[in-house]
Order: structure tokens, then C-alpha cells, then sequence
């Protein structure tokens, strides 16, 4: 599993701003602290919107996979079922 694996920094984002808005919690993208896991809700709502193909074509394949990964397990651990289509 890539779960591990870096993901870039984007410049299109200010990780600041996800920090503030969110506060310290866990993020599917950690670099740039955009899907926060950290709830039931946050969770549907990041698989929600990485599956969008144009907040998915902000990443490369490989990131794409992590940050999937680490909403899979996020979900696992807040009890909630995502749709995988």
C-alpha cells in the first residue's frame, strides 16, 4: 500500500489555510492539508471529493491512490461506508 508515499506540494493551495479552518487533525493529503479525516462527516465528504475528476486531476495517479488509501482506512475507523464506484 502507498500510504506512506509523498505526495507535492501543490501551489495552487495554502496549507495554512486547511490547518486553520480544520485545526490539527488528520489530513488524506498531509503536504498540503486538503481532506480532513478526522470525523464521520470529513471522511464522506473527502471520498466525495476526490472522486470528483477535477479535484483529481489536481494530483498524479500515484498521490491520488494515497490519499484514497488513507480515506479507506479513515472510513474503517469511523465506521462508514464509502461507495467504491
Amino acid at each position: 500500500m502507498a500510504t506512506d508515499s509523498k505526495i507535492d506540494r501543490r501551489d495552487d493551495v495554502n496549507p495554512k489555510e486547511g490547518e486553520h479552518k480544520y485545526g490539527d487533525v488528520d489530513f488524506a493529503d498531509r503536504t498540503n492539508k486538503k481532506y480532513p479525516i478526522d470525523t464521520p462527516e470529513h471522511v464522506r465528504a473527502a471520498w466525495n471529493y476526490i472522486n470528483h475528476k477535477d479535484n483529481a486531476a489536481k494530483y498524479d495517479a500515484d498521490e491520488v491512490n494515497v490519499i484514497k488509501d488513507r480515506i479507506r482506512k479513515a472510513a474503517k475507523k469511523h465506521d462508514v461506508t464509502i461507495d467504491e464506484e
